[in-house]
C-alpha cells in the first residue's frame, strides 16, 4: 500500500518541482488532443475557434507534405550523384611503367667537426706571468710572441753559467799560451779544452731554459680561451690557452659497415670517390667540397661502425674546432629502375605491385628495392622497364582479373609525384 501511494505522489512532487517543464507539457499535449479531435470530426471548442484550427491544422499538414517532398528529392538526388561518382572512380585504374634514369643516391651522417691541429699552449718553465700578448679568438702566425713568464731561478742560473764558461775560457786560453812556451804539456790544454766545452753546454742549456719563458706560436692559428691571468704564478706544465689550425678542417663520422663495403666497391670498380659535402646548423650547406681522407684500421665491435674522416678547406675560417654537422656522401647510380612508391603495397615487410600482362589481367608480383629516396624507389629485380604497372587503384584489383585502364607516361607521372608511400 505505501508503495504504491509513493507511485502516485510521484508526479505531483515532479510538477511542484518542474513547474515551467510541467506547463509546456501539458501546453502540448492539450494542443495535440484538440488537432486530433478535428481531425476526426469532434468539436472540441467552440464554432469560431474550431473553424480556425481547421484551417490552421490543414495548412500545416500541406506544409509538412512540401517540406517532406522537397527533402526527400534532395536526399535522392546527393545520394545518387555520390554513387555514380565512388561508381566511376571504383572502377579508374590508371597504369604507367617503370623509367629508367640516372639518381643521385645520398647517404646522410652525424659528424663531429675538428681543427688538422688543436693543441695546448703550455708553460715550459715556472714563474710570473709578465706579458700576455694575445687575446681571445685572435688569430696569429707562426713564431709570434704569446706569453711572457718571469723565472725565478733560471736568469740566476744562467748568469752563473756564463760566468763558469768566461771562466773557463780564461784559462784555456792562459794554458795555451803556456803550452807554445813548452812550459806546460799539451795533455794539460786538452783538459782546459774539454772543461771549457763543458762550461759553455752549460750555459747554452741554461739560456735555452731562460729561453722557454718566452712562449711563441708554434703554427699559424685561432687563440682560444685563456685560462691564466695576468700576474699569476704558474708552474713549469700549466696550459695558458689552447690553438687551432683551422685552415683545413677534419671532419669525423661513423659508417656501418654494409655502407663501407660499398663504398670500396665503388672505388674498386668506378675508381672514383663519391661527392663528399657538409651541411651545417640550420640547414646551411657548407660552400667548400670535401674529400674523404682517411678511414680507420678496426670497426667498433659494439655498434658495427668504422669511422671515416673527410677532409675541407676552410679559407673563411666559418668552422672551429667542436662544431657538428651532417656529412652527405653522394653517387650516381646508372640506369637506375625507378618505380613510385605509391604503386607498391607492403604485406609481411615484403613490397609487392600489380603488373598487368599481355593478357590484360592484373598480377601481383613482389619487387626489391634497392634504394628508398623521397618519391621513388629504386627497384633491384622484379620489374623493368617493359612492365606496366598499376599505378592508381591497385586496392580494387584482385590477382588474375582482367582489367580496363587508362595509360600515364611514366615521364609524366615522374613530374607529378607528391605523395609518399604508405
Amino acid at each position: 500500500m505505501k508503495r504504491f501511494v509513493l507511485a502516485m505522489l510521484g508526479p505531483f512532487r515532479f510538477a511542484v518541482r518542474r513547474p515551467i517543464t510541467t506547463l509546456v507539457l501539458l501546453v502540448a499535449v492539450s494542443s495535440g488532443a484538440v488537432v486530433g479531435a478535428s481531425k476526426l470530426g469532434v468539436e472540441v471548442l467552440p464554432q469560431p475557434y474550431s473553424r480556425r484550427m481547421h484551417v490552421y491544422t490543414d495548412d500545416l499538414g500541406a506544409t509538412a507534405r512540401r517540406l517532406k517532398g522537397y527533402l526527400v528529392g534532395q536526399y535522392e538526388r546527393y545520394f545518387q550523384k555520390h554513387e555514380e561518382e565512388a561508381h566511376h572512380e571504383a572502377h579508374r585504374i590508371v597504369v604507367t611503367s617503370p623509367q629508367e634514369r640516372d639518381e643521385i643516391l645520398t647517404e646522410k651522417y652525424v659528424c663531429q667537426i675538428h681543427s688538422q691541429r688543436h693543441i695546448n699552449i703550455c708553460a715550459l718553465d715556472g714563474g710570473y706571468l709578465e706579458q700576455v700578448l694575445v687575446k681571445e679568438g685572435q688569430a696569429v702566425k707562426k713564431g709570434d710572441l704569446m706569453f711572457k713568464v718571469v723565472p725565478v731561478l733560471y736568469q740566476a742560473r744562467m748568469e752563473a753559467e756564463k760566468a763558469e764558461a768566461d771562466l773557463a775560457q780564461l784559462e784555456y786560453n792562459n794554458t795555451k799560451m803556456l803550452s807554445e812556451s813548452k812550459v806546460v804539456s799539451q795533455n794539460e790544454v786538452l783538459l782546459l779544452q774539454a772543461k771549457l766545452a763543458k762550461a759553455q753546454a752549460k750555459a747554452s742549456l741554461a739560456k735555452a731554459e731562460l729561453n722557454f719563458t718566452n712562449v711563441r706560436a708554434p703554427f699559424d692559428g685561432i687563440v682560444d680561451r685563456l685560462q691564466q691571468q695576468l700576474g699569476s704564478l704558474i708552474k713549469e706544465g700549466d696550459v695558458l690557452t689552447t690553438l687551432s689550425d683551422n685552415s683545413v678542417m677534419w671532419v669525423y663520422f661513423n659508417v656501418p659497415e654494409a655502407q663501407y663495403l660499398d663504398y670500396m666497391d665503388g672505388l674498386d670498380r668506378r675508381h672514383e670517390n663519391p661527392k663528399v659535402e657538409l651541411m651545417l646548423a640550420g640547414g646551411r650547406k657548407f660552400e667548400q667540397p670535401g674529400k674523404i681522407g682517411a678511414i680507420e684500421a678496426q670497426f667498433n665491435n659494439e655498434t658495427g661502425n668504422i669511422p671515416f674522416r673527410a677532409d675541407f678547406p676552410n679559407p673563411d675560417r666559418l668552422l672551429r674546432h667542436g662544431q657538428t654537422g651532417t656529412v652527405l656522401l653522394s653517387k650516381v647510380s646508372k640506369d637506375a629502375v625507378v618505380i613510385p612508391q605509391r604503386a607498391t603495397f607492403e604485406i609481411l615487410a615484403k613490397r609487392y605491385l600489380f603488373v598487368v600482362g599481355e593478357d590484360g589481367k592484373a598480377h601481383q608480383r613482389e619487387v626489391t628495392i634497392k634504394e628508398e629516396l623521397e618519391d621513388v624507389f629504386i627497384v633491384d629485380k622484379g620489374v623493368g622497364v617493359g612492365d606496366k604497372i598499376i599505378l592508381e587503384g591497385a586496392a580494387q584489383v584482385h590477382d588474375g582479373e582482367e582489367v580496363e585502364y587508362e595509360f600515364s607516361p611514366p615521364e609524366l607521372v615522374m613530374s607529378q609525384l607528391k605523395n609518399r608511400a604508405e
